[in-house]
């Protein structure tokens, strides 16, 4: 009992203490991954609207490289929904593990502040 306490003390004194710099480092972490969050959004109805073939690497690497821009809480979410997306799409989509395979390098590589143009097919629309 007083081993729990004196560890609820410290966790008291530790938060009062700490200064506001961390706090404000994880609001920021959190703008990030919600925008993120957003930009992987933007990027999976772009591809819907576009309907193009063969561009689908393109806006995984494109939605990847926009939401790690914002920052460590943007590649945080996009690494999340990509992650999930892949996880879901191979067990339900039936395009088969190489399909998983090369999303994941394009997610990678976009996260890693690659060009998405390296992905992207001739013909696709300037406006995307």
């Amino acid at each position: 009992m007083r081993l729990c306490v004196c560890l609820m003390l410290l966790s008291v004194v530790l938060c009062v203490s700490a200064d506001g710099f961390g706090l404000r480092r994880a609001g920021q972490f959190i703008r990030d991954a919600a925008g993120g969050t957003w930009d992987m959004y933007r990027a999976y109805r772009d591809m819907r609207e576009a309907n193009y073939k063969g561009a689908d690497k393109y806006f995984h690497a494109r939605g990847n490289y926009d939401a790690a821009q914002r920052g460590p809480g943007g590649a945080w979410a996009a690494k999340v929904i990509s992650d999930a997306r892949e996880g879901w799409q191979s067990s339900v989509s039936g395009r088969g593990a190489e399909d998983t395979r090369e999303d994941q390098e394009a997610n990678e590589w976009g996260r890693r502040g690659g060009d998405p143009n390296r992905y992207r097919p001739k013909g696709l629309p300037s406006k995307y």
